[in-house]
């Protein structure tokens, strides 16, 4: 299949990362993958694998972008693209548009967001084929706009790590040495994009409450704030220093190889106030890290109702303060938590296998394209 992926993210977060990883696996299984792109996008050169003329550049600013759609369509043309799959809100009309430019084109997108589409969208997207939420509380918001026909639930995969114990225990080591951690202090961290929603002003909240009953604990917060002045970033900082913690905690930018980072912790935290998924809940699952996280839906369909976890309300630090405390107390409570996250994310949120599920749902919107020509 000849497919075109379409994202308009000019920064690289978790969407992106399924991105990547989507489209290297559906190549490595004999597709020919493009890509469009804005010209602005930070993290084009992660496409090294695609062949510099299927990576296509277009400024799509907003969801009307009828010039960009009529650029897409004619690439569809050109390099007689099959399916185009967009994967940013802002990216779906002209996706749409050009779908129906290029006529033999078929229209998928992905939803990686529970924010609520627009009444309008029923209608300008009505020439979707198949509408892919990445969670089950995904897929109830779309079926406020497309028929429950078109809407499939596939969970964002990740691969699994093939590095043994030994390996995982020298990153670890590792990644405590550079960066000054005591190799016998518990360490708690998060990661993820440095904005309100995300709840990183819980986490440091928690983490003043947790120093005062295990006063060695060391924090890694990763993360970029991609807003203007980084306002959220340095009210995050002020208050670290508020609370002395300075000396504790550890604030680094967005990293690649994240295996290190997830190895140095004692306990994954996921404070956010609203997820999806939670693409950074998943990789620390494949790790066998134990988790406390807050009750989003994505983490609920992850850590399946404290099996894998811990779950703590939203908006709660003192709340999370005393989970993680029960957790960073109970070596063994961690590991029973960390092997079952494991085998859970080796179960059913395999990369192999959204990959897989993702590929069927391209061959079943051409073998209807098929049918429909009959």
């Amino acid at each position: 299949m000849r497919i075109l992926q379409i994202s308009s993210a000019k920064t690289f977060g978790g969407g992106e990362r399924h991105l990547i990883d989507l489209c290297r696996g559906l190549q490595a299984r004999g597709h020919e993958i493009f890509i469009v792109v804005r010209p602005t996008c930070e993290w084009t050169e992660k496409f090294d694998f695609l062949p510099p003329e299927n990576i296509f550049h277009a400024s799509i600013r907003n969801s009307f972008g009828i010039f960009s759609a009529k650029k897409i369509a004619n690439f569809a043309n050109k390099n007689k693209i099959e399916i185009i799959h967009a994967h940013v809100g802002r990216d779906y009309i002209p996706a749409s548009i050009s779908c129906r430019i290029s006529r033999e084109t078929k229209f998928v997108l992905t939803r990686h967001v529970l924010f609520s589409m627009k009444p309008f969208h029923k209608f300008a997207l009505s020439n979707v084929q198949k509408a892919i939420a990445v969670s089950s509380a995904v897929s109830v918001n779309l079926a406020n706009i497309f028929p429950r026909k078109k809407i499939t639930t596939i969970p964002n995969g990740i691969s699994i790590p093939t590095e043994n114990r030994q390996n995982l225990n020298e990153l670890r080591e590792a990644f405590r040495v550079l960066h000054n951690i005591p190799l016998d202090a518990k360490v708690v961290g998060t990661m993820g994009e440095l904005k309100e929603l995300k709840g990183q002003r819980d986490f440091v909240l928690a983490a003043n409450e947790i120093a005062k009953k295990m006063p060695e604990t060391h924090f890694v917060m990763v993360g970029k704030d991609h807003s203007i002045n980084h306002t959220f970033r340095r009210e995050l900082k002020r208050l670290v220093k508020v609370f002395g913690l300075e000396e504790k905690f550890l604030f680094l930018d967005w990293i690649d190889e994240t295996p290190s980072f997830f190895s140095a912790l004692d306990v994954y935290v996921s404070p956010s106030h609203s997820e999806s998924f939670g693409l950074a809940i998943l990789e620390a699952m494949t790790l066998g890290k134990a988790i406390v996280a807050t009750e989003t839906d994505g983490a609920k369909e992850l850590l399946q109702d404290n099996f894998s976890g811990r779950l703590v309300k939203i908006k709660e630090p003192f709340e999370l303060s005393e989970t993680i405390c029960d957790l960073l107390e109970n070596d063994g409570l961690c590991e029973n938590l960390g092997k079952n996250a494991q085998k859970t994310a080796l179960e059913k949120f395999s990369l192999e296998r959204m990959i897989e599920r993702t590929e069927k749902v391209y061959e079943e919107v051409l073998q209807n394209r098929k049918e429909a020509k009959v």
